[in-house]
């Protein structure tokens, strides 16, 4: 699915699929960090399993926001992930990872500080 016509600079998701995630052009097959301006690989595969640690690099950002994709359907991560988030006053939303790819275009065309951390199943 093509999400947009035009591609705003910086960072865009322009296509989501069960395949992979299109961002700024390149496809990723396997989950990913979108920390503007740059995205990394990352090696979560269950959010089930997610601590802390996986998300540090996001962390280093300062977001506002993290965005957290858990595949093709909703899961969410441990409770003491969203408490420690809070403390640190970084707003967490969860959503299957399509949805998140559309909120992530959503809140950088708004200039927000937001990162995603998207699974690809």
């Amino acid at each position: 699915m093509k999400f947009t016509l035009d591609t705003p600079a910086g960072l865009n998701i322009t296509a989501c699929s069960d395949e992979g995630v299109t961002v700024s052009g390149t496809q990723y097959r396997s989950s990913l960090l979108l920390l503007p301006p740059e995205v990394r690989a990352w090696e979560c595969v269950d959010v089930d399993a997610l601590d802390a640690a996986d998300l540090a690099p996001a962390l280093e950002y300062a977001p506002e926001i993290l965005l957290l994709g858990s595949g093709l359907r909703l899961r969410f991560p441990a409770a003491g992930i969203s408490r420690d988030l809070a403390r640190r006053g970084i707003g967490l939303e969860v959503m299957d990872t399509r949805a998140a790819c559309r909120t992530f275009n959503i809140l950088t065309a708004e200039e927000r500080r937001v990162v995603a951390a998207l699974v690809i199943d």
